[in-house]
């Protein structure tokens, strides 16, 4: 039995043409799956990109992922956010539940719960804004699918490792 496991690998890019689609032909261009991806610049004055990659594999494939990240020309650093420590993961997502009734009244007391914000409404419909890990944003979206989940856009995960020191 293999030892697959889920990994949030955080990579520091140059931003320019050509880098995501570099770093992206390395996943598919061996078969590797990417779970969640998220991109945004994190210094305008230096021209840096964090990248943040959900992917599983093996122990051995991880490694082989993150040495070839690394070989990459625009790649500053690369860091496995699940081997290195503590670190946070958030997700967010925007989820519309259309229903009238009960169901209206059962999707507003689970947003509560789960604190999710009422960022727009109709008298037959919500769109709630929840931010979290993605175990308790599938677990709210499970919970509203009989209520009258109608559509969801989601980020991808965003991960920073605990401590003071920068990736």
């Amino acid at each position: 039995m293999s030892d697959i496991r889920r990994h949030t690998i955080a990579v520091l890019v140059d931003n320019e043409p050509g880098v995501l689609a570099r770093v992206i032909g390395l996943f598919s261009g061996r078969g590797y799956n990417i779970e969640s991806l998220t991109v945004a610049e994190v210094d305008a004055q230096e021209r840096v990109s964090r990248i943040t990659v959900v992917t599983s594999g093996t122990p051995m494939i991880i490694e082989q992922i993150k040495a070839q990240l690394d070989r990459l020309v625009p790649v500053h650093a690369v860091r496995d956010l699940t081997l290195g420590g503590k670190s946070v993961e958030r997700e967010l997502a925007l989820i519309k539940v259309a229903g009238t009734g009960d169901k209206r009244i059962e999707s507003l007391r689970l947003a509560d719960i789960f604190r999710a914000r009422v960022i727009d409404s109709t008298t037959e419909s919500f769109v709630f804004e929840m931010t979290g890990s993605t175990e308790k944003l599938d677990a709210f979206i499970d919970l509203m699918r009989p209520l009258g989940l109608v559509d969801i856009s989601r980020t991808g995960v965003v991960a920073i490792s605990r401590g003071p020191k920068a990736l």
